[in-house]
């Protein structure tokens, strides 16, 4: 017998609809996208002709100037390994203590489960206070320490929650099945829960990353060191010192044209490239984990 094809059929109606939802998502694209890319450009330009403004699509005149100017500090190259490190140090503690909490209090027969769940919550909407807080690190000798990138954020109650009700969503029988085995809850843990919850880890392991990479207000509060300045914090200082008197000075010294607006240009592209770039690889869990994990059946 001969493969009957079949065409699909496509109302006039139906095609209206999908141009009009193609030109919608298109102008969506290009609302989210031409904003970043118009500072790239701008970042790319020569800082004095960049002035004059006009410089939509594409560089004018084209200056790698900006971006010489924080590269070549020996501060900044020395900050991006700090940051690379509290990174690579913090998310996969802070996935594990987190999953691991929320394991904990997504058992049944956990005693006093939910005035423990209350707890975490209301740390959610209520804290001490900087001062209180400031105070807490210093008696627990953390202050310009590395640690205190770490430990202080190992748990997220938001993240927790995700993973939680990601958790209370698989079957209980799962569970039950195991322990008939023999299975204890480190080995539940380890070789069940883990496994299964991949897209949830994927999910809130991008948003501890992201934490730990744009986070610079700790290390501007709790470190006095230099070298455990984090690279935001070292961009927030070039900012700030390019928009005091000394920026001129500065600019000639280097023999190059650079402005604040050209520098504020450079160190976000500087500070938002390397975990945009991150984004793709885990971009498959991201949706699955959070419609999962912010859903209790």
């Amino acid at each position: 017998m001969k493969d009957i094809k079949i065409k699909k059929h496509y109302a006039p109606s139906d095609r209206v609809f999908d141009i009009i939802s193609f030109l919608f998502l298109a102008l969506v694209v290009v609302i989210c996208v031409y904003p970043f890319w118009n500072i790239f450009i701008i970042s790319i330009n020569d800082a004095t002709d960049a002035i004059r403004g006009g410089i939509y699509f594409l560089p004018r005149k084209l200056s790698l100037a900006s971006y010489k100017d924080i590269l070549t500090r020996p501060t900044f190259l020395h900050s991006i390994l700090v940051t690379v490190l509290r990174t690579l140090t913090g998310t996969p503690l802070a996935v594990l203590a987190t999953t691991a909490l929320a394991y904990v209090l997504s058992r049944q027969e956990l005693l006093w489960k939910k005035p423990v769940t209350i707890l975490f919550v209301f740390t959610m909407y209520f804290g001490g206070g900087l001062v209180p807080y400031y105070m807490v690190l210093k008696n627990l000798n953390m202050l310009d320490n590395f640690i205190v990138f770490i430990f202080p954020n190992l748990i997220s109650v938001y993240n927790m929650i995700l993973v939680k009700n990601y958790i209370e969503g698989m079957p209980q029988e799962l569970f039950e099945s195991s322990k008939i085995d023999g299975a204890n809850d480190l080995i539940i843990f380890t070789r069940i829960i883990l496994p299964l919850s991949k897209p949830i880890i994927m999910t809130i392991a991008l948003f501890v990353a992201i934490m730990h990479w744009n986070s610079w207000f700790d290390a501007y509060l709790y470190t006095n060191s230099q070298s455990l300045k984090v690279m935001q914090s070292v961009l927030v200082e070039i900012l700030n010192q390019y928009q005091t008197s000394a920026a001129n000075q500065t600019a000639s010294r280097v023999g190059q044209s650079v402005t604040p607006d050209s520098i504020r240009m450079a160190a976000t592209m500087v500070a938002t490239i390397p975990i945009i770039m991150v984004y793709p690889f885990i971009q498959k869990y991201f949706v699955k984990g959070i419609m999962l994990g912010a859903v209790k059946s």
